[in-house]
């Protein structure tokens, strides 16, 4: 940009040029002597521009300079908030962990007052509120636990809440029912893997053998069974010496029941469960019951009632849920073959596995005469097992109910315990306690 000295030599010479000179050259060499009005306004707006301009220039500096200034803060406080974020980082990293130490160390604390400490405090403020909870109802294990209260129990130490759960039920009003049951409290239930495909063959033994008995002049079997899977020939317990020395309980497949006594197998199809009309009706219509797979627990009752002074047999009765589903006759004449006990999770073929059933089973019992429908319906109890201990002519009374071990206690006084099967050969697990059990 031209300066002001420029401005002026280059109008002195246009003057020289000019015929007429606008302006003297005296005047615009000096400017101190007798100054040009014109050429004073002429300059004026000139200078004015120029210092708006060095203005604008010192501005554009300025802001230049903050700008600087400014970046270096920002640059500084994203060092900070780097920083910051990382010491937050750290710091909700270390809040987790002293979270963790100190739900530990007040865990442990509480393991320890309760293992020091049946009565301590909190037990009591626990099953207080987890008792008001429950209200006046019995509840088995599984829906025991559901409350928030016991769980946590549970989690801290499992025999006291075991205990709590056993003290708790016993607290509540029994359910009376005909005859000489009580509601029994179930905790637990044995399970099977059965024996096809790849599934590991697992069962219980025992001693108990029906001639031992004379189950062929009358017996009662009741039991309740949860079908994991259906097929051919598979049975939740029993024996089988030879073709006329059965006692074998299970099904032939999904819609057929298979009881074996004597030399009957008993193989039958199911009448529907669903629809309360006559059997024929159902046979000729078609209308079979299937088992189901879905967890339900079906509570199997079989009674045989010797009439030896007849010709015509014996009849033998299959109740389903506390309804007469089967009737049959034949003469079971006599017992024999002493090779092996009745198991569990299979059948006993002298002395083998055979055609196990992948199943729940709970609450076994088998007495040595033949109980009327009065007792059937009492024992069914609307789907609450009932406490058999003690029932007249019981001779066998497993009721699955330890949850730990490998032993089944015979509870009818006769001392046919059962044991978990060895681990050997195709055998590669124990049947499995279940906190699920009968409660339809």
């Amino acid at each position: 940009m031209p300066t002001m000295e420029e401005i002026r030599l280059a109008l002195g010479k246009m003057d020289k040029s000019s015929d007429k000179p606008l302006i003297e050259s005296s005047n615009i060499i000096n400017e101190n002597v007798n100054p040009n009005p014109f050429t004073e306004k002429l300059f004026a707006p000139v200078e004015q521009l120029e210092n708006k301009i060095q203005d604008r220039d010192k501005i554009i500096e300025n802001l230049k300079n903050e700008s600087i200034v400014l970046k270096n803060q920002v640059s500084r406080v994203e060092e900070e908030k780097s920083t910051i974020l990382e010491e937050l980082e750290k710091s909700r990293w270390l809040e987790s962990k002293v979270a963790l130490a100190t739900k530990k160390v007040y865990e442990d604390k509480v393991k320890s007052i309760i293992n020091e400490n049946v009565d301590s405090k909190l037990i009591h403020v626990l099953t207080a509120v987890a008792r008001r909870k429950q209200g006046n109802q019995h509840l088995n294990w599984g829906n025991w636990l559901k409350i928030p209260e016991n769980k946590y129990l549970f989690q801290v130490n499992e025999d006291i809440a075991k205990k709590i759960f056993e003290d708790t039920n016993s607290l509540i009003p029994k359910k009376r029912t005909r005859g000489s049951g009580v509601a029994l409290v179930k905790t637990y239930s044995l399970s099977f893997s059965g024996n096809t495909g790849d599934a590991a063959e697992s069962y219980v033994t025992t001693d108990f053998n029906p001639d031992d008995y004379d189950l062929n002049l009358g017996f009662t079997v009741s039991y309740w069974v949860r079908p994991d899977e259906v097929g051919n020939t598979m049975f939740a317990f029993g024996r089988k010496h030879s073709n006329n020395q059965r006692f074998t309980f299970g099904i032939n497949r999904k819609r057929q029941s298979y009881f074996g006594v004597g030399s009957n197998t008993g193989v039958k199809a199911w009448v529907n469960m669903d629809t309360p009309v006559e059997e024929s009706l159902l046979v000729e219509e078609g209308s079979y019951w299937n088992l189901k797979t879905d967890g339900t627990w079906y509570h199997i009752i079989v009674t045989y009632d010797d009439r030896s002074d007849t010709s015509s047999g014996t009849d033998r009765k299959v109740y389903v849920n506390g309804v007469l589903r089967q009737t049959d006759t034949f003469n079971w004449s006599s017992t024999g073959g002493s090779l092996g006990g009745m198991m569990f999770g299979a059948r006993n073929l002298s002395g083998d596995y055979n055609n196990g059933w992948a199943c729940g089973l709970d609450e076994v019992a088998i007495y040595d005469t033949a109980k009327d429908s009065d007792w059937v319906t009492s024992t069914f109890n609307s789907g609450t097992p009932n406490d058999l201990t003690g029932d007249s002519g019981l001779v066998g009374y497993w009721k699955f109910n330890e949850g730990s071990g490998t032993t089944v206690k015979d509870h009818s006084g006769n001392g046919n315990h059962g044991t978990f099967g060895a681990i050997s050969g195709n055998t590669t697990a124990y049947p499995t306690w279940s906190t699920d059990t009968p409660q339809i």
